[in-house]
């Protein structure tokens, strides 16, 4: 009985609600009709649908490679693929990314499981940064995103693959072992493989999703609100406009299956800038310090986050100076 007068409230107040949100919804459609009218809105919603439609496929396409590959694909198969020692692993590790699909939600877990698993910690790290950054379906988005462009993909395979490998030896050399939390606890424990798969997809999908529309809104604003002559002030300057949006993809958090086209909207910005935002944000955003956070320890974050930051920059520069 209680159940049921639970929820009967429940449908009088989701009614009530309802009731009470429709008069206020006919009395505003003229001014929002107006507001949706101004060029400056109808300008701000075709680069949201476009940015959102073109990198929609391949969000879904990769999360559910991603989950197919988490399910399927056992642990002990990294360790016993990956070379004994830990400088010859790392690069071993992050040429890994380049064949298995992922997004950065998934590269944390997986990365977890590779060290409980044995792997040394370098070499879990070059794989943790390396998958969601140069793996295909990132590196075909890319090339949709750039049509005719070839070498923003080429600078992006090298680049990303440059800054794993080099945070994977830094961690080696100066990596300190009360530094890293390792995870003791198995992803999807309990379950069967259907369920599992389902729920990362269904996990990846909604965080995923959610911060492209983010990424999707913020690149409207900057294409409509913001005055073209600041963008083309942080733009002109070398150095202020790849900082800008280095730390732009920090802030936004896109999941790298999508983020190319953001960053092919970000027209004032130079090509160096935009492959700053490319290789920076699949590597180091805020969704992924937390994750990072929450599985290793608040003091590894606090030291790999910044040190992967500097490093996937300057590993953008240089690639950038070379072949774009």
């Amino acid at each position: 009985m209680a159940d049921t007068a639970g929820t009967s409230r429940t449908r009088l107040d989701s009614s009530l609600l309802l009731a009470l949100l429709l008069p206020l919804l006919l009395l505003a459609q003229g001014p929002v009709r107006s507001a949706l009218a101004a060029p400056v809105m109808q300008s701000w919603t075709t680069v949201f649908v476009a940015v959102t439609v073109q990198a929609l496929p391949f969000l879904v396409f990769g999360v559910v490679l991603s989950a197919v590959i988490g399910v399927l694909v056992p642990p002990f198969f990294f360790a016993r693929a990956l070379p004994g020692r830990p400088a010859a692993a790392v690069p071993v590790a992050g040429l890994a990314g380049a064949v298995l699909p992922g997004c950065e939600c998934a590269s944390v877990p997986v990365a977890g499981a590779l060290m409980r698993r044995g792997v040394t910690p370098a070499a879990a790290l070059a794989f943790l940064l390396s998958a969601p950054a140069i793996n295909p379906v990132v590196l075909t988005a890319t090339a949709v995103a750039f049509p005719g462009a070839p070498e923003m993909v080429a600078a992006r395979f090298v680049a990303g693959l440059l800054a794993a490998c080099a945070m994977g030896w830094l961690w080696q050399r100066l990596g300190r072992a009360d530094w890293l939390r390792p995870p003791s606890r198995p992803e999807h424990a309990g379950q069967g493989r259907g369920a599992a798969f389902w729920g990362s997809v269904r996990h990846d999908v909604l965080h995923a999703g959610g911060f492209l529309v983010i990424g999707a809104a913020a690149a409207a604003t900057l294409k409509a609100v913001v005055p073209e002559g600041w963008l083309r002030a942080a733009a002109g300057n070398p150095v202020a406009g790849m900082v800008t949006l280095a730390l732009l993809a920090v802030v936004l958090s896109i999941c790298s299956e999508a983020d190319a086209f953001v960053a092919a909207s970000l027209t004032p910005f130079g090509p160096t800038a935009l492959l700053a935002f490319l290789v920076v944000g699949p590597m180091v955003d805020l969704k992924l310090i937390a994750m990072q956070s929450a599985l290793f320890g608040r003091g590894f974050a606090a030291r790999f986050a910044p040190a992967t930051f500097a490093v996937a920059v300057t590993c953008a520069v240089l690639t950038g100076a070379v072949l774009l």
